[in-house]
């Protein structure tokens, strides 16, 4: 059964936030229903093409390129952390890992700003 608490957020935050920082990302992280490690990406220089994405984390080198892939893939590895398991099987009907993961490119009430000029420094 996928759970993931406030104290599993906190240990993987200082990953998460090096992610953001190296790629000069401003973001939230949170846990939705303890079942679900949600980071909020809110501004950036990477540009997205878009204000507000939910990003597959299953199709993200097939969906993305260049340093918004680099990006979105270093977020989904620190997300994960060290003991991060999934041994789900669709086929079967049985999902079993050890948290869902969420990525939002801004949110539904609050659009991704891009801050393009940042990016050449």
């Amino acid at each position: 059964m996928a759970y993931v608490s406030q104290d599993m957020k906190a240990k993987l935050a200082p990953t998460i936030k090096a992610v953001l920082k190296k790629y000069k990302m401003k973001g939230t992280i949170s846990v939705r229903s303890h079942s679900t490690l949600v980071v909020t990406v809110r501004e950036g220089v990477i540009d997205f093409g878009n204000d507000y994405i939910q990003v597959n984390p299953y199709w993200i080198h097939e969906h993305y390129e260049g340093k918004a892939k680099k990006f979105l893939t270093e977020l989904l590895e620190a997300m994960k952390g060290p003991d991060f398991f999934d041994h789900s099987d669709a086929m079967t009907d049985y999902f079993h890992r050890a948290h869902y993961i969420d990525i939002k490119i801004g949110a539904y009430d609050r659009s991704y700003i891009h801050n393009g000029l940042k990016e050449a420094a």
